[in-house]
C-alpha cells in the first residue's frame, strides 16, 4: 500500500476499507486517522507519531491531498465507522479490548456492542480516565495477560497514540485510536445525516449545528489555498 508525504505526514492511501485492514492485521500497526487539521498543524511531535505508525485518510481533506499528488483511487475512511468494520469483520474469531470514554458511555457501548455482535470476545474494558502511573501499568499489564488482538482506545489525540505506542511495546497487536467514537456509537454525539457524510460535507453539517466552530474552520479555508497551490 502506497504512502504519501502531506507536509511531511505520511499518509497511506488505501484504495478499501479492506486493504487498509488487512495491511494493519498483517503488520500489527496502530492505526492513525489522518484529516485537512492534522496537516494543517502538524507539529514535529504529532508528525512523528503519525510517521511511526499507519496513518490513514480520515477526512476528505486528506483523500483530495493524496489525489493531488496522483494518488486516484484511495478512499476516505472514517474513523468512527472503521473500527465497527474491523468488530465486523473479526468478532468471531479475534479479541478485543476496549479502553475510553467515561463510564456510562464505555458500559453502554460494550452492552450495544454485545447484542450487535453476538459472541464478540471481549477479553476486557475500562474507561478512559486513567490518572496514574499505576493506573496505566495495571493496565498495561491486563492487556499483557489477555493477549488482545485488537486494542481501540478512545481518549483523544495525541494521548491516544502515545498511550498505545506505550501498550505495543509490551504486547503486539493491532491498534486504532477513536477519539469519541464511543459517543457517537451510542448516541450520545449525533453524526451528520448520510447524505451530508456521503457528499464530502459532514464539516459543514457540523458548522450549521454548532456555530461556535468557525473559528476551526477557517484554518481549513488556510489548507485548501495550499493543496491549489500545491504546497503539500
Amino acid at each position: 500500500m502506497r504512502s504519501v508525504a502531506l507536509n511531511n505526514v505520511m499518509t497511506y492511501a488505501p484504495e478499501s476499507r479492506a486493504e487498509l485492514i488487512n495491511y494493519a492485521f498483517k503488520h500489527k500497526k496502530i492505526m492513525v486517522a489522518v484529516n485537512a487539521e492534522k496537516i494543517l498543524h502538524a507539529t514535529d511531535e504529532s508528525r512523528a507519531i503519525i510517521n511511526r505508525n499507519l496513518g490513514y485518510p480520515d477526512g476528505i481533506g486528506a483523500v483530495w491531498a493524496l489525489r493531488k499528488k496522483g494518488v486516484k483511487n484511495t478512499v476516505k475512511i472514517p474513523g468512527c465507522e472503521l473500527w465497527l468494520d474491523v468488530i465486523k469483520d473479526y468478532y468471531k474469531s479475534k479479541k478485543f479490548y476496549l479502553v475510553g470514554g467515561k463510564p456510562d458511555v464505555i458500559e453502554a457501548t460494550v452492552e450495544k456492542l454485545k447484542v450487535e455482535f453476538s459472541g464478540i470476545m471481549l477479553v476486557n474494558y475500562r474507561n478512559g480516565y486513567i490518572k496514574t502511573e499505576d493506573e496505566e501499568h495495571k493496565l498495561i499489564e491486563d492487556i499483557v495477560q489477555l493477549k488482545p488482538d485488537v486494542v481501540f482506545v478512545a481518549m483523544g489525540s495525541p494521548k491516544q497514540e502515545l498511550l498505545m505506542e506505550r501498550m505495543q511495546k509490551k504486547h503486539t497487536a493491532v491498534y486504532q485510536g477513536l477519539g469519541g467514537s464511543f459517543d457517537v456509537y451510542t448516541g450520545n454525539v449525533k453524526r451528520a445525516p448520510q447524505w451530508w457524510v456521503k457528499n464530502n460535507l459532514e464539516w459543514a453539517y457540523r458548522l450549521i449545528n454548532q456555530p461556535s466552530r468557525i473559528k476551526r474552520q477557517i484554518h481549513l479555508v488556510r489548507f485548501f489555498m495550499n493543496l491549489h497551490l500545491n504546497n503539500y
